[in-house]
């Protein structure tokens, strides 16, 4: 790639994107085991909720890949999002998600990195395949 001027800074991440196969059970999951705030639903095609200052979008990928108002896009099997909680609250949520029938399929110390503290963190799956995860805390250098 050639060199050129510096990029502008980017300041956050607004939408991250998951796709699902049933959206009932996809709303459910996010809403009701997740707890998160459903901000807009379009039937049959898309969830959104708000997590934190983002959205966190799930979209059916048979309709995502056809396009129309926008660019054609989704993934075919699944994706992975990493969530982070208070560290007062990470135990907290692996309980929750087991008293929901969530399995817990790994949990991984990370080394501190770029002078941040060692963290946790835990992975386990939703309803449609994707891998999500909670961290403790951010787990990368600045």
């Amino acid at each position: 790639m050639p060199e050129g001027p510096h990029a502008p800074e980017l300041s956050g991440v607004l939408e991250t994107v998951l796709y699902f196969g049933d959206q009932d059970s996809a709303e459910l999951f996010y809403a009701k085991v997740l707890g998160m705030r459903l901000i807009a639903k379009q039937p049959g095609r898309s969830l959104f909720f708000r997590v934190g200052r983002s959205v966190f979008l799930l979209f059916d990928p048979s309709v995502a890949q056809k396009g129309g108002q926008l660019p054609p896009h989704g993934v075919t099997g699944s994706g992975h999002v990493c969530f982070v909680v208070e560290p007062a609250c990470y135990e907290r949520w692996k309980d929750h998600l087991k008293a929901h029938g969530v399995e817990i399929l790994q949990e991984v110390e990370w080394p501190g990195r770029g002078g941040r503290q060692p963290s946790l963190s835990f992975y386990f799956r939703d309803p449609h395949g994707n891998l999500l995860e909670i961290a403790d805390r951010d787990l990368w250098p600045d």
